[in-house]
Formats: C-alpha cells, structure tokens, sequence
C-alpha cells in the first residue's frame, strides 16, 4: 500500500489555510496537509531531514520571504531542488507567471475566487501528482 501524499501549503492568509484544510478533508482526507503562514518558517521545515513533502503549495504574496524568494531558496538546495512547487497565487500578471516558471516551478494557478472552483483547482493538482508519483513513493 502506497505511502500517503504529504503537501506542504505556504500562505499568510490564515483563511486560505483553513480553505485548503477543508477542500483537502473532502477531496483527499487520505493526504496529509502541513501548513504554515511564511517563506522562512516553510524553509526552515523542509531544511528538517525527517520532513519531506511531496508536493508544496505556493502562494508568492506574503510579507518577510515571498514566494518567489523561497522558490529560489529551494531550487538552490540540492536536497530541495526535486520537491515539486505549485505555485497558488491570485496574481494573473504574466510578469508573475513568467518569473515563477524562470524559477522553474511546477505549474502556475490563479487562484479561483469560489470554493467550488478552489476544490476544482485543487482536485486536478492532486490526481496530477497522485498519478505522478514524485521520487520519495518509489511506486
């Protein structure tokens, strides 16, 4: 049986944590949802050798390290360099975009407004990767 998927979800915005804690509890309550509020405190978890998500969810707007400086930060650690980052922002500038696919992120996702559209979003992200199955499942 399959280790199960373990996200890592960077965002300040206290409510888009809860948003995401709960779209995960319906759409995959097998999974397993970290969550913190910063860049610094998300780089310092996955510097831990006994923490390795799967997957990091990225918003890019957040105040100290934003997205795009922790999205440098790990792609400049070679223990961090293969750990997928989806980067969930509700900027749809191309100058945004375009940075984070510079920064090689996995994917880019404006963030819907409705959390019907959310649990869509966020239902493809999970097959996506599930069906992907990253380095540390082996499977």
């Amino acid at each position: 049986m399959p280790l199960p998927f373990h996200y890592l979800l960077v965002d300040d915005s206290l409510q888009d944590q809860l948003l995401a804690q709960e779209a995960f509890d319906h759409l995959c309550p097998e999974c397993v949802l970290t969550c913190v509020g910063s860049g610094r405190e998300a780089l310092a978890l996955l510097h831990s050798p006994e923490f390795q998500p799967d997957v990091v969810l990225l918003d890019l707007n957040m105040p100290g390290m934003s997205g795009f400086e922790l999205l440098r930060e790990m792609k400049k650690a070679p223990p961090l360099v293969h750990i997928p980052v989806v980067i969930l922002s509700t900027s749809s500038a191309q100058q945004d975009v375009s940075e984070a696919y510079t920064l090689h992120a996995s994917s880019y996702l404006v963030k819907s407004s409705s959390f019907a559209g959310f649990l869509e979003q966020l239902e493809k992200v999970l097959h996506y990767w599930q069906a992907s199955r990253t380095v540390n499942h082996g499977g």
